[in-house]
């Protein structure tokens, strides 16, 4: 089979500034091309969360090519936490952030059975940190 893996996904905001400010406080996420969308050159941010890379679209100005009906706060992402799930919840809890839901045991990609706590960024979009250690 020629295809990989997943090289991106991409999320449309209602609010850029406060889904960087969120991503990078809570995810430690870097962003790329931020300089670029500020001065009106690209239309997304890329944010680097781990070994992971999400496109974020604003939604008053869509990137084109995008999703028919782009909607903020319509995406459900799970990132691999590395650590024990005992850390995530501490590090959500550090940064004010309400646990919606977990611990409970969900699947990884791999068939591993893992810990998950779900919670949500500023647009609704529902996040996940699954935890198999």
């Amino acid at each position: 089979m020629p295809v990989e893996w997943i090289d991106h996904l991409a999320i449309t905001v209602s609010d850029m500034d406060a889904t960087l400010d969120f991503y990078k406080r809570v995810l430690d996420a870097t962003t790329h091309y931020e300089e670029e969308f500020r001065k009106g050159e690209i239309p997304v941010v890329i944010l680097q969360v781990g070994a992971s890379r999400v496109s974020v679209h604003i939604a008053s100005s869509p990137a084109l090519p995008h999703a028919r009906t782009p909607q903020p706060g319509s995406a459900d992402i799970c990132f691999r936490w590395a650590g024990g799930v005992a850390s995530a919840q501490a590090r959500l809890r550090e940064q004010d952030v309400e646990i919606v839901e977990g611990p409970v045991p969900r699947p990884a990609a791999n068939g591993e059975i893992g810990q998950s706590v779900y919670f949500r960024d500023p647009d609704g979009n529902l996040l996940e940190f699954l935890a198999t250690e």
